[in-house]
């Protein structure tokens, strides 16, 4: 496998001991691929996802943005979703991606929307 990877996979399990979600407060996890991006609010005592969004919901793929501003969008969608579930806080996990670019422009749209972490 790739030393990039590798390195990412052990950046990811060393945040994951420390940080879990619950009910109340979930963990809104991160993947970014090289085209899209994903987050989804985690209960990890119950090993359910709560909601998710994505850059390829059609309301967001259809406009014809950059990936950083197509991110912010999924931050404030998530947010958006949390809202009617009735979740302010959460703690953010970004799955050993540093933070910076599409990863910090969904923690600020997230930020935007409402939630707290």
């Amino acid at each position: 496998m790739n030393s990039k990877i590798i390195a990412r996979q052990k950046i990811r399990y060393r945040i994951r001991k420390k940080i879990s979600g619950s009910g109340q407060k979930p963990r809104l996890s991160i993947y970014r691929s090289n085209r899209d991006i994903y987050v989804q609010l985690i209960d990890d005592q119950n090993g359910v996802t709560l909601a998710a969004a994505s850059s390829r919901q059609a309301d967001i793929a259809a406009q014809k943005v950059s990936k950083v501003e197509s991110s912010k969008m999924v931050g404030s969608a998530i947010a958006k979703k949390s809202e009617e579930l009735g979740i302010k806080n959460v703690v953010f996990d970004r799955s050993g991606y540093i933070y910076h670019g599409r990863i910090k422009a969904v923690a600020e749209g997230a930020r935007e929307g409402g939630l707290i972490f």
